[in-house]
């Protein structure tokens, strides 16, 4: 099987390699459209800041890839929020695979940004699957995704959000799921395993 990581201006991309490793999985970090467009898995990692991210995927072509790709797309932090409609973060047009708006969280009683563990609910994903409900993952993140029919986990700060988006082939998690111990690698493990 033949796992791609998409290269671009973005961070964390080293945590996302150690937990391929852990569970013996060979990748290629890339953002050559042939071979991305041949893998049977894409990851699309992610941490920075949104227009700048944009910037340089409107620069490869990546934005005309990405949303056209045809296998299993798992995308995570700033990478999920690229492929919703538009971001709050210096006013961004993304990619539009989900039909979402990104929103800063607003609050005079929480620390913003969201940092630390926290738990997931409502699963939906056959990447949650396996996990046990209220498992807590680790975010890192100033804006989110609202709740929307695209949602297939929910977590709350502030107010309730979208952890976890699907559409289709395209499958994403505002949360690290690297960086989230053995739950995060149990979802990494069921991207890896579905069809």
């Amino acid at each position: 099987m033949k796992t791609v990581i998409i290269k671009y201006n973005a961070g964390n991309v080293q945590s996302v390699m150690y937990a391929l490793d852990r569970i013996g999985v060979n990748y290629l970090w890339t953002n050559d459209e042939s071979e991305i467009r041949s893998a049977d898995r894409v990851i699309f990692p992610g941490v920075g800041e949104a227009s700048t991210s944009m910037a340089y995927i409107k620069e490869k072509g990546l934005d005309k890839v990405i949303p056209t790709l045809k296998q299993p797309v798992l995308g995570t932090c700033v990478g999920m929020q690229l492929m919703c409609r538009y971001s709050e973060e210096n006013d961004t047009t993304c990619m539009g695979i989900f039909d979402i708006d990104i929103k800063r969280f607003k609050s005079d009683t929480y620390k913003v940004p969201h940092v630390g563990w926290n738990n997931i609910y409502d699963f939906k994903s056959p990447l949650t699957k396996g996990l046990s409900e209220s498992s807590f993952m680790y975010f890192v993140h100033s804006f989110y995704a609202e709740i929307s029919p695209e949602t297939v986990a929910q977590c709350d700060y502030v107010q309730p959000f979208s952890a976890m988006l699907q559409k289709d082939n395209f499958h994403a998690a505002q949360f690290h799921t690297e960086i989230s111990g053995k739950e995060g690698q149990l979802i990494l493990e069921n991207f890896l395993k579905i069809s």
